[in-house]
């Protein structure tokens, strides 16, 4: 084979490896974005969910994060922790306030200051960033100027290292302005209004975000890989709802003292114990106030101390105001958003009134009471002699005359006392035997 001829079979050998290969290569380099469904409030639960998708967005090489929010706002703490995930992403981060009708309100209205890219649909709205009280009121005087301060430095340093305006970010935390997407979008608030994703793409292709420098590809090749919340982070975040806890709190309650009442059911003791992990569960997420914490557990005692203190039902009803006040105060920290409703703290308070306050006090009485097996109960017990036996009660027992004498056949006797060493029964004539209380326990 000559040189020439050999130098073009490794050509078109070359050629055809270069054609094989370049195929799954290509596809492999079309454009892929990650869209995690955001529509809840903001809190640990939500954090972390946002948090692992820009994570997994990192991991598994999307070209691009975006966050499609819809929310009322949520716990300052969780918004920061969300901002800081945000600042530090490899890839960027969008914030798409969408679909139509949705809203970024409050804290969500700062996440989304800090995103690389701040997009909305059309009739959205963005802002009523001025943070409330702990009780869920404006705060006051000097403790509103340091808090509202705070929140509009935070907010319009986040919009001015985005290249956004951040005179009107600060008025959203300072005087509450919210815009809508189009006010939005001239006032330079927004980067851009977008319709849907294939516009918001088309849009933001070859953008260069500020401040990281990222550079940003969606061409009208990009695909969409969409997520949302798992079935078991639902599950959390419902656990974390105020009134969800206080119930679980409750039940707990209620399960764990009918089980020391009644040692062996373990039905109620396992409920109780299960309610009350899920109730600490959301005790642990939330912050919660130590004033309302400690009328919660007064309560119980309260509650409790019913079933041992004869109170005619002071005690019961002394627990049900300190648990419906220490209820509304529990989750103040949480802010407006994460409070106990005031018919469900009533309803709870009032059930466990009547429980504590009825049930228990019966349950009282009847372990005071002496037991009712045992030999001790046939005392006072009619019988009749029967062959050196005596029949009591439906059974036979061996027996002897209280002054010694023989006993008669036939002969009627009352039971009088109990040996208990050799378990037999005392007993006396039914005409001398004293007389017996109407009412034996």
């Amino acid at each position: 084979m000559n040189a020439p001829l050999l130098r073009g079979l490794i050509a078109l050998a070359a050629l055809a490896a270069a054609t094989a290969f370049s195929g799954p290569a290509a596809a492999a380099t079309t454009p892929k974005v990650l869209v995690a469904e955001f529509e809840n409030d903001v809190n640990p639960v939500t954090q972390e969910y946002l948090l692992d998708a820009i994570h997994r967005g990192e991991e598994e090489g999307f070209e691009a994060v975006v966050i499609e929010m819809d929310t009322p706002g949520g716990l300052g703490s969780s918004m920061r922790d969300i901002v800081k995930g945000i600042l530090a992403a490899k890839i960027p981060v969008i914030v798409y306030v969408a679909p139509s009708g949705a809203s970024a309100d409050s804290a969500g209205a700062v996440i989304g200051m800090s995103a690389d890219v701040l997009a909305m649909a059309p009739q959205t709205n963005i802002g009523s960033s001025t943070p409330i009280s702990i009780g869920g009121e404006d705060i006051s005087k000097d403790l509103r100027r340091k808090v509202v301060n705070d929140a509009a430095a935070y907010i319009g340093e986040l919009a001015r290292e985005h290249g956004r305006n951040a005179a009107v970010a600060r008025r959203m935390v300072t005087v509450a302005t919210n815009l809508g997407a189009r006010e939005a979008l001239e006032k330079n608030v927004i980067d851009v209004l977008a319709t849907d994703y294939p516009d918001l793409f088309r849009q933001i292709d070859g953008m260069k975000t500020e401040p990281k420098g990222l550079t940003i590809s969606t061409p009208p090749d990009t695909t969409i890989e969409r997520i949302q919340m798992s079935t078991w982070k639902r599950l959390l975040d419902l656990l974390i709802d105020p009134n969800i806890i206080a119930l679980m709190l409750s039940i707990g309650l209620i399960g764990i003292v009918v089980e020391l009442w009644n040692p062996g059911l373990i039905f109620p003791g396992t409920v109780g114990a299960i309610s009350l992990i899920v109730g600490l569960y959301g005790l642990q997420v939330l912050p919660v106030s130590i004033a309302g914490l400690l009328l919660m557990l007064l309560a119980a005692g309260f509650f409790v101390a019913e079933a041992f203190i004869v109170s005619h039902g002071a005690l019961a009803l002394a627990g049900a105001i300190t648990f419906v006040i220490g209820a509304l105060m529990l989750f103040d920290p949480a802010g407006d958003a994460y409070q106990v409703s005031l018919p469900v703290a009533l309803a709870i308070a009032g059930t466990l009134m009547l429980l504590f306050g009825f049930a228990l006090t019966k349950a009282a009485q009847a372990r005071r009471m002496p037991a009712a097996v045992g030999a001790h109960r046939l005392v006072g017990e009619p019988g009749e002699v029967r062959g050196g036996l005596v029949f009591v009660d439906g059974e036979l027992w061996h027996a002897q005359s209280r002054d010694g004498s023989p006993l008669v056949p036939g002969e009627s006797v009352v039971v009088e006392a109990v040996d208990p060493e050799d378990m037999h029964l005392v007993v006396g004539s039914a005409e001398t035997a004293p007389p017996i209380p109407a009412e034996r326990t």
